[in-house]
């Protein structure tokens, strides 16, 4: 019965429709379901999750995709995890570039969009960007963020480490085998070898460090014992020089003298004063005698501290680099600023709280060939290990030359090469942009770098903060314990705010090291 009244009430309403409401009717039937179909469509072009069928190693490597929507995750075998995101809207792009996880947070809530709760956040900048669970519209959605799948991204959480490349590409992009000698060619032997030569190293530095300590305390006991010098001999200087007037002025008062009387009196005192300035002279010449040795000394001394000081630089830098020699490093060639740049991970936390330092000590010049043609930007990995050395890919996201004519166009230092190559690891990585860095740089990860032609080529400033205070590491600390010599922390005195956007403008603002930037959390 009840069907039946509602189907009356339905045809009785359709016909209090007039011709012209029909017509919208109808439009408007259509226009939904058109709208409908565009969004089903939409909705079905979305890639969907997808778990490769084999057992899945650690994660390397996750690669966005602005252009599908889309990311994937790639272990030293290939893909093991994808699935569909929402990247940034028009006017809060997700930068295009090359990133790494600086932080996780399980259960994290916005500082700027009203507490807005981002779980499973993994923060790739620290002016707000990162990789977090949300809702999926199909389409670029998010305020520059990555949102992943609600799911997909409490089940990554546990999967990935501080450190982890992020690629964020504006086409679809993904890594493929690579060779070129220009790569780490890394030696068994001398990989096997850095666990004792980090030892060795690092106590002939401690000698070198207490040799520097008590070569410098000498000289300043040296300097000290002959800082009286000075003063002491130009009291002598001034009581010869009283001397000789005296006798000069006795000489002049034998040749004036107009009596016999007279003359008899100045040639009896002249014999007393000319004692007094033979001694005086005396006392001079042995007191610049016996003042000679100390200021040997003081010469002797110094110069000993400044070998001494010479000697902990050169055994603190070989202990660096064997300690540093445990861990993949990472290189970034810049055509923007003509340089090459290494970073290694140094374990030791970040001063200000959160995150790690970066080892900054490599920073040289490199000869690009044709400097004013594009190289594009290729990230090259080291995946694993190989019985000839590293096996190697490359993900290129902005377009120049290819790959291996990037490489081609580089002239490498080959002391540096020789100094990082023979120990390098799996993870290792070689970038090569055109861009410079950006100011996040260097802050408790390796190398930020996004493409300044592509929206969002700079960052929007999110409500920046001040940072708190840096806390300026010792020089002579390494972990809880000392024996750090002060090369983990390379950090400037002097914060750097976030760089604003910067539209139309062609390039982001260049690479200054060591930089805190803003806390802008979103």
């Amino acid at each position: 019965m009840k069907d039946l009244m509602t189907t009356a009430q339905s045809t009785t309403a359709m016909r209090r429709w007039r011709p012209p409401g029909l017509v919208a009717l109808a439009t408007a039937v259509a226009l939904t379901a058109l709208s409908g179909s565009a969004e089903a469509a939409k909705q079905a072009r979305q890639p969907a999750e997808a778990v490769a069928p084999r057992e899945a190693g650690e994660p390397i490597m996750a690669i966005v995709s602005i252009k599908s929507q889309q990311v994937t995750f790639y272990d030293a075998d290939g893909w093991i995890l994808r699935a569909p995101v929402s990247t940034g809207t028009t006017g809060r792009e997700t930068p295009a570039g090359v990133f790494a996880v600086v932080e996780k947070d399980k259960d994290h809530h916005s500082t700027m969009y009203d507490d807005a709760w981002m779980p499973n956040m993994q923060r790739i900048t620290w002016n707000g960007i990162a990789l977090h669970g949300g809702p999926l519209p199909g389409y670029a959605a998010s305020h520059g963020c990555v949102r992943m799948p609600f799911g997909f991204a409490e089940g990554l959480f546990d999967k990935t480490n501080i450190g982890m490349r992020v690629i964020i590409s504006p086409n679809d992009a993904a890594p493929i085998d690579f060779t070129h000698p220009s790569l780490f060619v890394p030696k068994r032997e001398a990989i096997a070898a850095v666990p004792n030569r980090a030892d060795k190293l690092s106590a002939e530095a401690e000698e070198a460090i207490q040799a520097a300590a008590e070569a410098k305390k000498a000289a300043a006991a040296a300097a000290k014992e002959a800082a009286s010098l000075p003063a002491s001999l130009r009291k002598l200087e001034q009581q010869k020089a009283k001397a000789d007037a005296e006798l000069a002025f006795a000489d002049k008062k034998i040749a004036t003298a107009k009596t016999d009387q007279a003359r008899a009196q100045a040639e009896e005192l002249k014999p007393k004063v000319a004692t007094k300035a033979a001694d005086a002279a005396s006392a001079l010449d042995a007191a610049k005698a016996a003042a000679q040795p100390k200021r040997d000394a003081v010469a002797a001394t110094k110069e000993a501290a400044k070998v001494a000081a010479t000697r902990k630089a050169d055994a603190v830098t070989a202990a660096t680099d064997a300690k540093l020699a445990l861990e993949p490093v990472s290189v970034y060639i810049s055509r923007a600023t003509q340089k090459l740049y290494v970073r290694r991970n140094t374990h030791k936390p970040a001063p200000d709280g959160g995150g790690e330092v970066f080892d900054t000590s490599i920073e040289v010049p490199v000869t690009i060939r044709n400097p004013d043609q594009p190289l594009g930007t290729h990230i090259f990995t080291a995946m694993a290990k190989t019985d000839t050395g590293l096996r190697w890919s490359v993900v290129t996201i902005e377009n120049g030359d290819d790959a291996k004519d990037a490489l081609d166009r580089i002239t490498i230092p080959q002391d540096v090469w020789d100094r990082i190559g023979p120990t390098a690891l799996p993870r290792s990585s070689i970038i090569i942009s055109d861009e410079p860095l950006s100011a996040e740089t260097n802050y408790r990860t390796e190398f930020v770098a996004v493409l300044s032609n592509h929206p969002q080529g700079g960052f929007i400033t999110r409500k920046p903060t001040a940072p708190p205070p840096m806390e300026m590491a010792s020089d002579d600390s390494w972990g809880n314990g000392g024996n750090g010599f002060g090369f983990f922390f390379q950090q400037q005195p002097n914060p750097q705010p976030v760089n604003p956007r910067r539209r139309g403008q062609g390039q982001y603002q260049y690479y200054q090291p060591a930089q805190p930037m803003q806390r802008g959390f979103w």
